[in-house]
């Protein structure tokens, strides 16, 4: 347990750390940007909210969910112990510095997940735990034709405060009733600060992952010449490009298309 204990007290140790959990937050991202194009339905909120209920109710994601935040967590802080030991190893800067993208950002990790992790606190405080723990969040009820798929939505009041969710069927027509979460993410986006607060942090983390995906690969030491540029393409494109563009155009697109 010693030898254990000591391997990931080391440089080393916390580097290793760093790069799994790194990666597995990459995999989440990639979930959460493909849940939430149901923002996107023209559906008055039915998909996106049937959707945060099904992630906030079923056992094994919240295991997940729990899962994550401890990555989270774990990922900030050692990422600040890296930044303050570099920083005292090399207490003078570069002589010369490198204005690529990629160099830029390896030498500014810190400094990004710091305003990613300010974030995630704002970004978690305003949606999973208001959804989770308050009642300020509405309901809504969805009634739904089986037959015709005509779908009408009223807002729902229950008489039980510790209500949550139901689903029943009454002859040919589906009720669904849930909170609320769209009305919430829509007041949010159209908040101008909190639309620059959200691209802000989009743009962050494309640079985050500019060099953090590849630097986790090399980290595990899973590099090969035949692999490595396939790893950076993916790195690159789909996670310091495609990723956070698709995250920042929500609140772009309700802010002034969805008046």
């Amino acid at each position: 347990m010693s030898e254990f204990k000591q391997t990931f007290n080391s440089s080393l140790g916390k580097k290793l750390l760093m790069a799994l959990t790194g990666l597995f937050l990459c995999t989440f991202i990639i979930v959460h940007v493909a849940g939430n194009l149901f923002l996107f339905k023209d559906d008055q909120g039915y998909g996106f909210n049937v959707y945060a209920n099904f992630l906030t109710h079923f056992p094994p994601i919240e295991v997940v969910a729990y899962l994550l935040y401890f990555c989270i967590l774990l990922h900030a802080l050692y990422g600040l112990i890296l930044t303050v030991q570099n920083r005292k190893a090399r207490p003078v800067a570069y002589a010369s510095q490198s204005k690529s993208p990629a160099s830029w950002s390896s030498k500014n990790m810190g400094l990004l997940g710091a305003i990613l992790f300010f974030f995630i606190v704002v970004h978690m405080g305003d949606f999973w735990y208001k959804y989770k723990f308050t009642h300020s969040v509405g309901f809504k009820e969805y009634n739904t034709n089986v037959v015709t798929g005509a779908r009408s939505v009223v807002d729902f009041i229950p008489l039980d405060p510790n209500f949550e969710h139901s689903a029943t069927t009454d002859r040919y027509t589906e009720i669904i009733r849930v909170k609320d979460l769209h009305a919430v993410v829509s007041n949010s986006f159209h908040n101008i600060w909190y639309v620059l607060l959200y691209v802000v942090a989009m743009f962050t983390l494309s640079f985050h992952l500019l060099h953090g995906f590849q630097s986790a690969f090399q980290t595990l030491g899973w590099t090969h010449r035949k692999y490595s540029p396939v790893v950076k393409f993916i790195g690159t494109w789909f996670f310091a490009v495609i990723i956070p563009v698709g995250f920042a155009l929500m609140p772009v697109v309700y802010f002034f298309c969805n008046k």
